[in-house]
């Protein structure tokens, strides 16, 4: 009779392991990154910039930001931001902007068009880009429509032309009224092989009209990188680079993003629940100036800054950063709801003047979708086969392993849109 009951009841659930969405992913650089240089992204600049600046609010300041997309229509969305100190100052006002945007395709940011309004200059910008993935090529245009004055030529408006593919992006982009002799504004070439990315910018800024300004070295910047990773979220990653910026300025950074699964018991969630995945993000840049100049021997001649950030579960993510001046400490707190909200306290040390102070940030947002996944077929714990015993086994529970999810051959079916790789461009 017991062997009956036992053939008839279904065999318990597999356990299973928590894989929370992130915080900010993808990150909103990223909707607008065919606007910029592929120079100034690539490198690990876009990681570095994120884990350095998000939710590090500024001292006795706050900010705010509120990301909304209709129900009926998701190719429009409207950004919106307030920010300012928390005392008043009778020489800083508070700054507030907002930027409406529509995009072509809902699952490709790279075609679009914006407005953006500010209390501040310019008070209207109109941004728009188009991106055709077939054949590589795409062009862009930032155009100031209304300011109280225009004191230089990039303030009537830039253009661009630039073309991207998987292991190459190349452009350059115009200030279209302007002398001959400022063309172009800035130019950039980016290459690909295998793990090894190698890039060289130029930006005309320096050196007299009558002369070929790109004979000037301090227009030239290039750098060299080593990146491992898909891109996604869910795979660990790591970035070295090392840039020459201007011929003046060398500039060495790192980048590493890891993956790690802790076991986990909570009663809030079901039994079959065993582990959860965290986040763990490093970075470190140093900026020292090599141009030879003597005159100038101060702590600003070399400097740097180290970072790390480790999301613990859906709802708390902490962030530590150290510089050569200051050092600060972020606490951010996400609740999921529809639209969800984030609250985010910050305080920095200020070791010159021997001060603490905090800055504090609100966030709601419905644009991006994130979703907490319970049943992620990546990452649920399996019984041991043949085809199971070689690696991805990082710890047992009972008498089932679990395995790696298979994120780092490509493999991405099954895994949420939110949490795959950014388009393969470079």
């Amino acid at each position: 009779m017991g062997n009956l009951l036992s053939a008839v009841q279904p065999p318990p659930p597999p356990p299973m392991v928590l894989v929370p969405p992130l915080f900010d992913y993808p990150p909103l650089a990223a909707r607008t990154r065919m606007l910029e240089s592929s120079y100034n992204l690539l490198f690990g600049k876009l990681a570095l910039k994120c884990l350095f600046e998000d939710y590090f609010e500024e001292a006795r300041h706050f900010s705010t930001r509120i990301m909304l997309k209709p129900i009926d229509d998701p190719h429009v969305d409207l950004i919106a931001t307030v920010g300012g100190p928390l005392d008043h100052k009778v020489d800083e006002k508070i700054v507030g902007n907002a930027q409406f945007r529509w995009q072509s395709d809902v699952d490709d940011p790279h075609t679009f068009v914006d407005l953006f309004v500010s209390n501040s200059e310019p008070t209207l910008v109109m941004r728009s880009c188009a991106y055709y993935p077939k054949f590589g090529f795409g062009a862009f245009g930032i155009f100031p429509v209304l300011m109280k004055q225009r004191v230089s030529s990039e303030d009537y408006g830039v253009m661009g032309l630039r073309y991207g593919s998987p292991n190459l992006s190349v452009g350059a982009s115009i200030i279209p009224f302007t002398a001959g002799d400022e063309l172009p504004k800035n130019a950039w070439l980016v290459s690909k092989m295998g793990r090894l990315t190698a890039g060289v910018q130029y930006e005309p800024k320096f050196g007299s009209k009558d002369e070929a300004r790109y004979k000037n070295l301090a227009n030239w910047s290039c750098a060299v990188g080593y990146g491992l990773g898909s891109g996604s979220p869910l795979s660990p990653s790591f970035n070295f680079g090392l840039e020459l910026a201007r011929n003046s300025q060398f500039i060495a950074s790192f980048y590493q993003h890891v993956v790690v699964q802790r076991r986990v018991k909570n009663p809030l969630e079901e039994n079959e629940v065993v582990g959860i995945t965290n986040y763990i993000d490093f970075g470190f840049e140093l900026q020292t100036k090599v141009d030879g100049d003597k005159s100038s021997n101060n702590i600003h001649d070399s400097t740097f800054q180290v970072a790390a950030s480790w999301q613990a579960n859906k709802n708390f993510l902490l962030k530590g950063k150290v510089g050569p001046l200051s050092s600060s400490i972020a606490l951010a707190f996400k609740s999921w709801w529809k639209p969800s909200f984030t609250l985010s306290v910050s305080a920095v040390r200020d070791r010159i003047k021997a001060e603490t102070a905090f800055g504090f940030g609100i966030r709601v947002d419905n644009i991006r979708e994130a979703s907490y996944q319970r049943a992620d077929p990546n990452f649920v714990m399996l019984t041991p086969s043949k085809e199971h015993l070689a690696e991805g086994i990082h710890w047992k529970s009972g008498k089932r392993p679990l395995l790696e999810s298979d994120v780092s051959s490509g493999n991405f079916d099954g895994v949420p849109r939110e949490l795959r790789p950014l388009n393969k461009i470079l």
